[in-house]
């Protein structure tokens, strides 16, 4: 990568109107932080600029939070195409996720991490009920139409579901938290059954 990744923060933030930069210091301010991490205080982000922006998302979160945050703010405060940009031109993916202070997934005999919606599989087939809110939440970031034309064309939920897990070797970790935030959105007591198991 030639440029690091303050530089692509700054250039993401730079490329912003003074309105959606504001916005986004806003949102910043108030954005669910993982434990350990603590929010940039509002006064210092009020007074920076896009490169103070940059350095200050640096050093408050190491590159690589501050790269998933920068993409889920920008992401919340309607500018998906930058936080696109961020992703791809950082190479980690096209696909914007809000980051959870818990992530969903663990590690799985120690060995390596096996995510949420991949541990929860046969449960998430069987039980997830509202399937084309699912699909609808996916389509456009995570879905291609053909894709998403496909899975709707399948007669029961179970087989939405089924056909919508065949993707699933062929995602990032990114596309995961997607699915597991449009799951969590659409089956809250679902989700909150499997993760008290």
């Amino acid at each position: 990568m030639a440029k690091n990744v303050r530089c692509r923060l700054g250039d993401a933030l730079e490329d912003l109107t003074e309105a959606d930069l504001r916005k986004f210091k806003a949102k910043l301010h108030q954005f669910p932080v993982k434990s350990g991490n603590d929010n940039i205080p509002k006064g210092r982000l009020e007074k920076a600029d896009a490169l103070d922006l940059s350095e200050l998302l640096v050093g408050y979160y190491g590159e690589d939070y501050a790269l998933e945050v920068t993409a889920a703010v920008l992401s919340e405060s309607n500018c998906k195409p930058q936080a696109k940009a961020l992703l791809s031109a950082t190479g980690k993916g096209a696909c914007i996720s809000v980051p959870n202070p818990m992530p969903p997934f663990s590690i799985h005999s120690g060995k390596a991490e096996v995510h949420f919606v991949e541990r929860h599989r046969e449960a998430l087939i069987q039980r997830t009920a509202t399937v084309e809110a699912i699909l609808d939440r996916l389509h456009g970031d995570v879905l291609s139409d053909e894709q998403y034309q496909k899975i709707v064309a399948k007669e029961t939920s179970q087989d939405k579901m089924r056909e919508l897990y065949k993707l699933l070797p062929s995602w990032n970790r990114s596309c995961k938290d997607c699915l597991y935030e449009a799951l969590k959105e659409k089956n809250m007591f679902l989700i909150d059954d499997l993760e008290g198991q």
